[in-house]
């Protein structure tokens, strides 16, 4: 166990990536992600804005999330990736697109290592709104 200096959290992983307050707003989340990460954050925010215009931005289970009369979608920053939660139809409606990346029931992983593809993003928040009767 690993205790955090800062919030004295014990965490199970020696520098494990956490966050030591609670965000309140989408802006709070990205501000206190790494440097290198934020425009990343911002860009994936500003592409679901864009793709479900009248959702409502929030915090749900402390990650950046879009909502529309129920969760359309949430994405979160890691170490080594961002991942992108738009439920578990989601995995297997896209499973051919997705075939490049990792991904679990309802999540996608985007390594940060490799360009995110904004159009995919833009595809799966379309396709969400529609199934939420957008």
């Amino acid at each position: 166990m690993w205790k955090c200096p800062k919030c004295g959290r014990e965490l199970k992983n020696t520098e494990q990536n956490h966050f030591c307050v609670k965000p309140n707003s989408i802006d709070e989340y990205i501000d206190a992600q790494p440097e290198d990460v934020r425009p990343l954050l911002q860009s994936i925010r500003e592409t679901i804005r864009t793709a479900a215009p009248d959702a409502i931005e929030k915090i749900s289970w402390q990650m950046p999330t879009f909502w529309q009369g129920e969760n359309l979608i949430h994405f979160a920053a890691f170490k080594k990736h961002i991942g992108l939660y738009p439920g578990g139809e989601a995995t297997t409606e896209f499973a051919e697109r997705l075939a490049g990346y990792k991904t679990s029931k309802g999540a996608i992983q985007f390594s940060l290592d490799k360009p995110i593809d904004y159009e995919l993003i833009t595809d799966i928040v379309r396709w969400r709104v529609k199934q939420v009767g957008g």
